[in-house]
């Protein structure tokens, strides 16, 4: 297997959980092989620990993963560190496949010159937000950064300390009221691809807001977003 190819018109690609559609969700495995294709950036999901560390999964336990049904945040690192994660073909076989942390992530991009799309999942406090930030700092790359959030509070977090810093709101359909609130606030759009239409992008662009959407894994709606005038396609496959 390989990527998906498609006329990308100059929209940036990001690789969704790293390149997923290939290696195992947000493992190291899918960061590199994200790393070492043409992707603009590599997404990603982090959760606290119950010992003050940022674990990288999607969901908020293990039992899709791994069969283990255990919440990130009751468990330490130390803990998560000995998971070991469900191959494509369903089994257990590969030592390597366990859950990464959010410094072993950044290394990878930095190390393969990717944006870094970081999505805070849990409602973190803003002792918390302060951290994750200066983990970021601790790698010089906040430059090559942007936070996404479902959970608005944690976006304003991020801007109460870095005004300036990229931020992408993550909701599933476009409204005039979201459009005024994000426009307000200088937060940019990350929007469910299949709620999203050609008008939707010019009048946010209007707005001086950036649209990415999620997730798409046709080369038609690649296209077609592309020509729309879409700025980031988020992808488990497509290149």
């Amino acid at each position: 297997m390989d990527t998906i190819k498609f006329e990308k018109r100059g929209v940036k690609v990001i690789a969704h959980r790293g390149l997923s559609g290939l290696e195992v969700e947000n493992t190291c495995s899918a960061f590199v092989g994200a790393g070492n294709r043409s992707y603009y950036g590599i997404e990603t999901d982090i959760h606290r620990t119950a010992d003050g560390h940022f674990a990288i999964n999607h969901d908020d336990n293990f039992s899709r993963v791994a069969g283990i049904d255990k919440k990130i945040e009751e468990l330490t690192l130390e803990q998560i560190r000995q998971i070991i994660l469900f191959d494509k073909n369903g089994e257990k076989s590969r030592n390597d496949l366990r859950p990464a942390c959010l410094e072993e992530y950044l290394s990878i991009c930095k190390k393969y010159e990717k944006h870094a799309i970081l999505e805070l999942k849990s409602n973190f406090t803003d002792e918390e937000i302060s951290q994750i930030i200066e983990i970021i700092k601790s790698f010089d790359y906040l430059d090559m950064v942007t936070f996404i959030s479902f959970d608005y509070e944690n976006l304003l977090k991020v801007r109460s300390i870095l005004p300036n810093q990229n931020a992408q709101y993550l909701f599933w359909k476009i409204t005039d009221e979201e459009l005024s609130r994000l426009s307000r606030d200088k937060i940019d759009i990350d929007v469910w691809c299949n709620e999203l239409s050609e008008e939707q992008i010019k009048k946010a662009h209007s707005l001086g807001l950036v649209v990415n959407c999620w997730t798409v894994n046709e080369a038609c709606d690649g296209e077609r977003l592309a020509l729309w005038g879409i700025d980031y396609i988020t992808t488990n496959i497509l290149e």
